[in-house]
């Protein structure tokens, strides 16, 4: 039976920051509407957590069963190490996106949006799906896409939707930065495991595009947020800002363009994680203040 420390490590701390950045920068965005209700803001902070939870234990289940977690590099995976059965982790990835459903039907009817639990569907059924079913989507190299629209554009402008009853620019902007933050860390993380994912025939957007074409790509994903501060800031000047979170980008960009492999990607992981944070902090501060 695994331990709570074993199922801390389990839920994947260090993708936290792929759910609480996108709801700070959409918070920021809808103060700058005049639109702020904490409440509803606390809500899609629980939903996005729950959600990011729920396909991570979802990830453990499918990919434990299969048996592709056998052989990783990276964290514990609970089935895949044997440390839980495959039935606990998933009554815990079902129970995580459950809440999540509720939660995310809460802010619907709070906010009045009916037509967005079309989208709540869509980032639930994504959430199962990446990994799970007969054909998933991740297996064939979607997951980058599957996180740059659910956790970047799903995830940033729904927080200023439910909020503001619209978007902005600097809202649209804000959240492809996110996306690509949030699609940087899974371009890590899959660029780690390249060699064991084409071993277990798991075709990953990393192991069709190859280590020299996924490094070119974290790369990008790393430059197109700063791209887009320096874009907003004719409007807004005070986000550039922002720019200090580059410091932080430092570290990991050295790793991936010096060849880093295996254990030495994992703190990428984090590390993404964190520039991702800094820049949505930083990002909402100052547009709230605008």
């Amino acid at each position: 039976m695994a331990t709570v420390t074993e199922w801390i490590e389990g839920a994947r701390p260090r993708t936290l920051p792929n759910a609480v950045a996108p709801v700070l920068a959409g918070v920021g965005a809808a103060i700058q509407l005049g639109a702020f209700s904490w409440w509803r803001s606390l809500l899609a902070l629980l939903v996005a957590l729950s959600l990011i939870v729920g396909v991570n234990f979802a990830n453990d289940y499918s990919d434990g069963i299969r048996g592709t977690d056998e052989n990783r590099v990276g964290p514990l995976r609970l089935v895949g190490s044997g440390a839980a059965p495959p039935k606990s982790v998933l009554a815990a990835a079902l129970g995580c996106l459950g809440v999540a459903g509720v939660l995310g039907l809460l802010l619907v009817i709070a906010s009045g949006r009916w037509w967005l639990l079309a989208m709540g569907a869509a980032c639930v059924l994504g959430a199962w799906f990446y990994t799970g079913g007969r054909k998933p989507y991740g297996y064939v190299g979607f997951g980058e896409l599957a996180v740059f629209v659910f956790f970047g554009l799903a995830a940033v402008l729904g927080t200023v939707y439910v909020q503001a009853g619209t978007i902005s620019l600097p809202a649209l902007g804000a959240a492809v930065a996110v996306g690509c933050f949030s699609t940087g860390v899974l371009t890590a993380n899959n660029l780690r495991d390249i060699p064991t994912d084409r071993q277990v025939g798991k075709n990953t957007l990393a192991v069709r595009l190859g280590d020299a074409g996924t490094r070119r790509l974290y790369l990008a994903l790393m430059a197109v947020p700063y791209v887009i501060t320096i874009l907003l800031a004719p409007a807004h000047p005070a986000v550039l800002t922002a720019l200090i979170s580059a410091i932080l980008v430092i570290r990991p960009v050295r790793v991936v363009t010096s060849g880093g492999t295996g254990p030495r990607l994992i703190p990428v992981l984090r590390d993404t994680g964190l520039v991702m944070l800094a820049w949505s902090v930083l990002t909402a501060i100052t547009l709230a203040l605008s």
